[in-house]
């Protein structure tokens, strides 16, 4: 008897699971395909990219080569072109030869390709902040005290790694310039911030010590 029971209610569980299948058929056709269709598109665009990348990263050491061959003209132009192209690991990269080699002279020139990288670059935050910072290192020669605060305030007002780095170009500028009450608030920022980068902690103390004593 119990048998039987079970076998009616296995056959009434498979009926039901058919009918299921049955009424449902066109809804899970349609979700089944729509899940395909993702797939596709996902692995497509991730294949995009990845040619993308392969195509920046050649362009970008080509660049360079014809650099090395007094093609000066031709560097600066495909460098401004790879920044623009908005790749995480290759506009980063192709600023900062620029930067280093000295290829523009214009300030307002590489503030702009700086704001492609910072406003436009889907970067991780603490690269994001790197060159923020960076920005702030270039601009720090010939730009106001205002100037220079309102570029570094995303970082000083963060948890960023990068903190310590920007109180200590804030410091070093007011030191510079002579103001140096304003550079010990700023040097005394970093002795009590608890994450403070070692090196940068020692530095200030130094200063602190050694140039800014009572």
């Amino acid at each position: 008897m119990d048998e039987e029971i079970s076998i009616i209610d296995t056959n009434t569980r498979n009926e039901k699971v058919k009918n299921f299948f049955i009424k449902n058929k066109k809804n899970l056709i349609i979700i089944i395909s729509t899940i395909i269709i993702l797939l596709m598109v996902f692995i497509s665009f991730n294949l995009i990219q990845e040619k993308n990348q392969v195509n920046l990263a050649n362009k970008y050491n080509l660049a360079k080569i014809k650099f090395k061959n007094d093609n000066t003209q031709k560097t600066v132009d495909d460098m401004i072109n790879i920044v623009k192209a908005h790749d995480v690991t290759y506009s980063p990269l192709a600023l900062y030869f620029l930067i280093d080699n000295d290829l523009i002279k214009n300030p307002e020139e590489i503030n702009t390709l700086f704001g492609e990288l910072i406003n436009k670059t889907n970067l991780e935050e603490e690269i994001k902040n790197l060159n923020i910072y960076k920005k702030a290192l270039f601009n720090s020669n010939f730009v106001s005290e205002n100037e220079l605060l309102q570029i570094l305030n995303p970082i000083i007002n963060s948890q960023s790694i990068w903190k310590s780095h920007s109180l200590y170009l804030v410091a070093e500028y007011f030191y510079a310039n002579g103001e140096k009450e304003k550079a010990k608030e700023f040097f005394n920022q970093i002795l009590t911030l608890p994450k403070a980068n070692n090196d940068i902690k020692l530095a200030s103390q130094k200063r602190v010590n050694r140039d800014l004593g009572e």
